[in-house]
Formats: C-alpha cells, structure tokens, sequence
C-alpha cells in the first residue's frame, strides 16, 4: 500500500499539472467529454467547485510540489468570494473541502476565517420548522427538499463550532442529524436521495429521489454520502447513536448482493441493468474514505473488514480499470463515475469529487494504516 499510495500521489501531481493547462483562469474544472476532447468547466457557484483546488493541496501535502501549491493558490482566490454564497447547503463541499483543506496543511489563519464565514451562510438555510438545513431552494419538484448529501456539509459546521466558532452551528449540525436519522432512512439501512418537508408544520410531504433510479431505490451515491456523513457526525459528538447508524450502512454496503467483486459501486443498487450497469468511481471513492475513518471507531473484525474494503477499492482504482493513463482523462484522475444518470449529465466520465475523495482516501490510509 505505501507503494500504491506513493506512486498515485506522483501520477496526480503530474496529471492535475496536465489539468491545470487546461482550465480558464477564472473557472474551475468540473467533467470531460471524451468522445469531443471537450473540458467541461463551471462557475465557482457551482456545488463542485471546492473539490478540485482542495484536491490540489492534498496532493501538494504529499509531494511538496511547489507548481501544485501555485495552482492551489489561485484557485482558492477566485474561490473565496463564494464563502457568502446562500443558495443551497453546499457550501461544506466548496468551502471546507477546499479552504478547510488548505487550512490543514498551511495553519494560514486566513483560511479559517473564510471557513468561519462559510460556516455562518450555511447556517441560514437551517430551518426550526423541520428541525433541518433546507438543501435546495423550492421549486415545481420539491417544496422543501433535504438531500441524504447535505450529511457532508454538517462537517464545515461541527468543525467551526469545535474550533472557536459559534456553537450554534453544533447544535444545528446535531439537530439536522437527528431529523435525517429519523427520516430518511429505511428498515434495511438505505437511505432515501430526498425528504420533502411541509414548512408549515414539520411533516413530509413525500419520499423520493432525483438522481437515483425509483424512489424506492438505493442510489448508489447516496447511500456512502450517508456512510461518510454520520462517521463524521461520531468524530465530533461521539454520540454512539451515529457511530451505530455509520455501521449499519456500512453492513448493508459491504453484504448486498449487488456490490461488485472491486467495491466499487453500481450508480443505483437497484438498477434494472445489473451487471451491466454503470459503475460510480465516485461512490467508491466515498466510501474508501469513509470506512478508513470508521475503522478508527471500532475493533476486532469489524475494523479489519473496513480496512481490507478499503485497500480492495484502492487497489481497484488505482488500477488500469479506473485511473487514466498519464496525459489523458482530460487531465482527471478517476474514469468511470456516474453524475445524475436520470438526467444523462455526466454519465462514465471523471468527476472532480471521485479524484478527491481518492486522494482523501489514500491520504488517510496512509496517515492511520502505515
């Protein structure tokens, strides 16, 4: 694994240097289209818009690049005028993914202020009335949806609040928890993509999806957001309650008969193409990440069975099957994640959230197993 975790940190450094020459100055990376040699790229509003300079400093924590910390830098400049942005509940994947990485391996105190602020304009889209974070605005779909997602943005809240902040934002970060715990997950420990809540009086309207398959199907992402989301939830309350709901998605993750051989997760458990449907990189990505942490919380069998799940999707993305060949991909890590299959966007191509996570993952691993 030191061997594996080295050599994918050298090839990043060197792909995200092929990247880097292809993105306008003031946008971010978002896909490639490979069939059109085309870069897709995106405003800094945009909910992925975090990821790739956040990757960049991890990369650079590992290899001292000096060319990775330049990039870095410049993509955190145009990024930071967004750390007021109100617009949805992803401000923990652009802001703290991005500045509360940097703030990691730099300890620059800029940084933690932007992150401060962020925290601050995620916490108006908390709503009393159903004791949540309203994750998109409403519209003809959804009256007031909350996303399995928006778990991962909880972490730009606790940490602030741990970290000198306002501990009001803990006690959103909890609240919403406990909702989301109590809503959005079935009696086999999958969750639902949306709950859409009544403001009125703090009922659900309904139970649904957007990017999954049905309503009643596991989508695959989804699910190891909810994975992730309650591991960090333990880590800053180490209330047992999230530690136990993290290994019951963990249990159905690792024995459904539908996960691969590699790990690396169908876009929905339920799809009707089994096997030959598409494979989401991202969501192995994910849940590499989250395991590795999870197996910081528990022991004996358990713990191993994280770890060794983890090192079998590593293994596979870092393989020939997943990761590019140096100089293609557009200059991403990651082949193969699926964005929103029902709406046919970014459907087989890398995704600047499947390339941090990876990092992530390997970062971790080598951390806390080597």
């Amino acid at each position: 694994m030191q061997q594996l975790i080295d050599e994918d940190m050298q090839f990043a450094a060197q792909q995200y240097k092929v990247l880097a020459g292809k993105v306008p100055a003031t946008e971010m990376p978002r896909s490639y289209i490979a069939a059109k040699d085309s870069l897709v790229t995106s405003n800094t509003k945009w909910w992925c818009s975090g990821f790739y300079p956040g990757t960049l400093w991890l990369i650079y924590g590992h290899t001292k690049d000096a060319a990775t910390k330049e990039e870095a830098l410049k993509r955190l400049a145009i990024l930071e005028k967004e750390k007021t942005y109100t617009g949805n509940h992803d401000l923990g994947f652009m802001m703290y993914c991005s500045f509360g990485t940097a703030y990691d391996i730099t300890k620059d105190p800029a940084y933690k202020e932007v992150v401060f602020t962020a925290a601050r304009s995620l916490s108006t889209r908390y709503r009393p009335s159903i004791k949540a974070i309203q994750s998109w605005d409403s519209s003809k779909n959804f009256k007031c949806p909350v996303i399995i997602d928006n778990m991962m943005n909880l972490e730009l809240l606790e940490w602030v609040s741990k970290n000198g902040g306002d501990k009001k934002y803990h006690e959103i970060a909890v609240t919403h928890s406990n909702t989301t715990l109590q809503n959005h997950f079935r009696a086999d420990n999958s969750s639902y993509h949306v709950v859409d809540y009544n403001l009125a009086t703090g009922g659900v309207w309904g139970k649904k999806t957007h990017q999954g398959f049905a309503d009643e199907s596991a989508w695959g992402r989804g699910q190891v957001w909810g994975l992730y989301g309650y591991t960090v939830m333990y880590r800053f309350t180490k209330d047992g309650a999230y530690l136990n709901q993290a290994n019951k998605i963990a249990a159905y993750l690792l024995n459904h008969p539908n996960m691969p051989a590699d790990k690396i997760p169908y876009w929905d458990f339920d799809a009707p193409d089994i096997p030959r449907a598409k494979r989401d990189a991202s969501a192995g990505a994910i849940m590499a990440s989250a395991l590795l942490e999870l197996a910081q919380y528990t022991k004996g069998k358990q713990r191993t069975d994280y770890i060794s799940a983890s090192e079998t999707i590593l293994k596979a993305l870092s393989s020939p099957a997943y990761r590019a060949p140096l100089g293609s991909n557009g200059g991403f890590l990651l082949l193969h994640s699926v964005g929103s299959l029902p709406h046919q966007s970014e459907v087989d191509q890398p995704l600047t959230y499947a390339d941090y996570y990876f990092i992530e993952a390997l970062s971790r691993y080598k951390k806390w197993y080597l």
